[in-house]
């Protein structure tokens, strides 16, 4: 029998209440990416910087405030769990503890970041014993993690019950992202970061501070692969290169080994060393197993003689048995081969928050170099504050020593108001007078004068040397690379992990087949590249088929085809360059709307890319890229000034405010640019009347436009091709380029088309030699492939013909590109296809 309540019902009804009626859908999807959010950014993957998940953070920084570091005596784990716990980490003391271990075992990390002491587990599977029985300090090499922490070195949160302050990110005087590596599991991402050798990562980073050009190849002279702490061999380089180059990318390990002969005419193959991750005792019970099934033949007995002294698996063969025979299938059926996936996933601060983005080796590199040049400015600010404060307090204690028959009378006759009357007497402030108040009898002798004027003058250098520091961002690079050597030296090491080149290895490009792609970019910035024979061709005129699906505010803002393993340049609005490989951007159906370009390139907020072109190889052969602005402005840059580019992009055009880039064509140095405006004007003239400019140049006017009209494209005019117009409202023409006199660079140029309502403004145009095929783009995400050549010639003052029908009304329009020419599917000509809409107008 059920009771009573305890309350009266009226208490819980709250007559005054307020509810909010919320759709289930949407607020389930803001509660998940809420929840995703959380496990991706305070949980599951670390932090480009120092390398280190939140709870690994936590664990090396509580055990700092305890002093729990290497010159003192070991703890109890308990003790620092507990801690970890009580102070930052509100989760299960089994997690954090899981961590801790982790820290401490040699055969998870190359470089141990904790100094156990007890069963830590074992490269067998062995678990930890329980923390009560373990005991634990920070290892020596943690003290660089730490270093200058308290000097104001790193941004810092309040923990969880806002108690206490915990760092954001550690100091991290190595770069212990890619010299322990990292793996962990979030919502819809993981992260699988091979460790390294200490030697060859700084090697790398010094590189990189040398020279920031350097490239890929470069950064492998000095990083030659992962390191792993259990040893193994590395099998080829095409994979290593892969995941440097993408953030992607799969290495094959396999088990040291040697023959052995033993008996009579008997072998037998010892194993001294395994992959990395692989569970020693499993690994011998799966090949015990598959022998006793009959899958593997020629062994007749497997024994674990691993001891201290080191790893020792011996697998006695048959009299019969080919030993390399054996030893290929062992690796092909058991992880005496393994594959290890390298997935480089990293939080990277933007704009103040953390967000998870593939990382390339030299991206990473770049970005640990930032937080490390912030530290050294950061802990020399506060340097120079601490030694102005000490220098300002001893020219106090100067006046005193200069004046102390009158200092002491002062205070001798003073009632309650000594600090005053000092103040007063010698023009001190109270920090100054009040270290003379606290001054002991001992100091008046002429010793502590003498060593007060040596730290004054010591002190005085200082400033010099700290405010020289702050003033010169070279010479916070060269202090930045004597620590880093300093580290290198104290703590490096040989490789342990050996590489072996493979025969016939092939690169990653050879692993990518190579076809034409549409490449599209949206207004919002999103981007795709999708297979050219995923479009059909259609007759003129025709409807189009549905080519990407965007949101409802968003828009096709540029399109174009491209080898997958050509060069994409990628220009933004602000005149930066940044450059990919084609197949490093994602693949998608042509309706789908593709990835963010912030997931690909390094853009800066409010930064948008404009226009992108495809170049099969940056060198210096002779070649130019011809940049054209909104407002007329053209510059030709030498294609050699793009070759090395950083991840973060350089600097290609520099513009007046207001102004942005429009688009940029590549050039041999005797071509003509024809430049087209929005209002249907035109200028061509020798791309020689502009001289190559360094990439911080402005550029030379290319057309003088009138009030309200603005550049909408440019081309090179080849002889012998015609002009192909398109105008927002889908009509077009192609026009002979021989109809575009030269004339001065500068002009107002000539007409290119007759405007009207009917046709609309022009869109763009291209230069045709009417083999190719036309794609056609509208605001509404609508594309039209069709046939160049039966788009009719005509006249520059002309109003052309239609080329294509829009589906929804107000649709028009946005851009266009060219491909290769496809076999043609059948669609009916519309009544008026190939009929002029108005007669020739008269040329300007």
């Amino acid at each position: 029998m059920s009771k009573k309540p305890q309350y009266d019902p009226e208490e819980i009804r709250y007559p005054d209440q307020k509810i909010v009626e919320s759709s289930l859908v949407p607020e389930m999807e803001k509660s998940y990416i809420e929840y995703a959010m959380s496990v991706i950014v305070g949980r599951a993957l670390p932090d480009v910087r120092d390398g280190l998940k939140p709870v690994h953070r936590r664990i090396l920084y509580a055990m700092y405030e305890d002093n729990l570091t290497y010159d003192h005596a070991f703890r109890k784990c308990a003790t620092a769990v507990g801690d970890v716990l009580g102070r930052y980490h509100p989760h299960g003391d089994a997690s954090v503890y899981d961590a801790l271990v982790r820290l401490a075992q040699d055969f998870s990390m190359r470089y141990m970041l904790v100094d156990g002491h007890g069963n830590f587990g074992s490269v067998d599977g062995d678990p930890p014993a329980a923390y009560r029985y373990t005991e634990a300090r920070l290892a020596r090499i943690s003290e660089e993690m730490l270093r200058d922490i308290d000097k104001e070195t790193v941004d810092w949160d309040p923990n969880f019950d806002e108690t206490r302050q915990e760092p954001k990110v550690l100091p991290s005087r190595f770069p212990n992202l890619l010299v322990n590596g990292s793996s962990g599991i979030a919502v819809g991402m993981a992260t699988n970061i091979p460790p390294h050798n200490m030697r060859e990562v700084i090697g790398a980073v010094i590189c990189v501070l040398d020279d920031p050009e350097a490239d890929l190849s470069d950064l492998m002279q000095h990083i030659q692969g992962p390191d792993f702490p259990t040893k193994g061999i590395i099998m080829g380089c095409s994979g290593i290169r892969a995941a440097y180059a993408t953030g992607r990318g799969r290495v094959l390990i396999r088990a040291r080994h040697e023959f052995e002969e033993f008996g009579k005419d008997r072998t037998r193959i010892i194993i001294t060393e395994i992959p990395y991750q692989v569970n020693k005792r499993q690994l011998i019970k799966n090949m015990a197993d598959q022998v006793e099934d009959k899958r593997l033949e020629g062994i007749s007995m497997i024994q674990d003689e691993s001891d201290r002294n080191g790893m020792r698996i011996v697998i006695e063969l048959k009299r019969d048995a080919n030993p390399q025979v054996v030893l290929n299938r062992l690796f092909a059926q058991t992880q005496l081969q393994t594959s290890f996936a390298i997935n480089m996933l990293a939080l990277v601060e933007v704009n103040g928050k953390l967000q998870p983005k593939i990382l390339s080796l030299r991206h990473i590199l770049d970005e640990y170099i930032a937080h490390q040049e912030s530290v050294i400015v950061r802990r020399t600010k506060y340097d120079l504050r601490k030694a102005q404060e000490r220098a300002h307090l001893l020219e106090g204690l100067l006046i005193a020593q200069d004046n102390i028959d009158e200092v002491i009378k002062i205070i001798r006759t003073s009632y309650d108001n000594a600090k005053d009357n000092l103040m007063a007497r010698f023009g001190l402030d109270d920090v100054q007078a009040q270290a003379i108040c606290d001054m002991r009898l001992i100091a008046l002798q002429g010793l502590n004068r003498e060593k007060l004027e040596n730290e004054y003058k010591e002190l005085e250098e200082k400033i010099i040397w700290f405010q020289k520091v702050l003033a010169d961002e070279g010479l916070v690079r060269q202090i930045l690379k004597e620590e880093l050597t300093a580290i290198s030296e104290k703590y490096g090491d040989e490789r342990v992990t050996e590489i072996q080149d493979v025969e016939d290895e092939i690169d990653i490009e050879d692993l990518i087949e190579e076809e034409q792609c549409v490449f599209t970019l949206t207004q919002a910035g999103y981007i795709k590249r999708t297979p050219v024979s995923e479009y059909t061709a259609q007759s003129k005129g025709g409807m189009g088929k549905k080519g990407i699906t965007t949101r409802e505010e968003d828009a096709v803002a540029d399109v174009f085809t491209a080898s997958t393993h050509d060069y994409i340049l990628f220009f933004t609005d602000t005149g930066k360059v940044y450059r990919k490989k084609g197949y490093q951007i994602p693949v998608s159906g042509k309706t789908a709307k593709g990835s963010n370009i912030i997931n690909i390139l390094q853009v800066e907020q409010g930064e948008r890319v404009q226009t992108m072109i495809h170049t099969r190889s940056i060198e210096d052969d002779g070649r130019f890229l011809f940049m054209v602005t909104r407002n007329g402005t053209v510059k030709r840059l030498p294609g050699s000034s793009l070759k090395n580019l950083r991840n973060n992009g350089i600097r290609a055009l520099t513009m007046d405010e207001g102004d942005r880039l429009i688009t940029v064509r590549e050039t041999d140095g005797n071509q003509r640019i024809l430049i087209a405006t929005h209002d249907g004007m035109a200028v061509c003239f020798d791309e020689n009347d502009v001289r190559p400019m360094g990439r911080q140049a402005v550029g030379v006017r290319g057309i003088r436009l009138r009030e309200g009209d603005y550049v909408v494209g440019a081309a090179r005019a080849t002889p012998g091709k015609s002009v192909l117009s398109i105008t927002e409202k889908g009509f077009g023409k192609r026009t002979p380029v021989e109809e575009y006199r030269i004339t001065n660079r500068g002009g107002l140029g000539i007409k290119n088309y007759m405007i009207t309502e009917k046709t609309g403004n022009v869109v763009g145009i291209k230069v045709v030699n009417g083999s190719e095929d036309l794609l056609l783009v509208t605001q509404s995400g609508i594309l039209i492939r069709t046939a160049v050549e039966n788009i009719r010639m005509a006249g520059r003052a002309t109003q052309g013909v239609i080329v294509m029908r829009f589906k929804e009304e107000g649709d028009q329009v946005i851009s266009l590109a060219l491909a290769d020419r496809e076999e043609t599917e059948e669609t009916p000509l519309p009544e008026d296809a190939g009929i002029p809409a108005e007669t020739p107008g008269q040329e300007e």
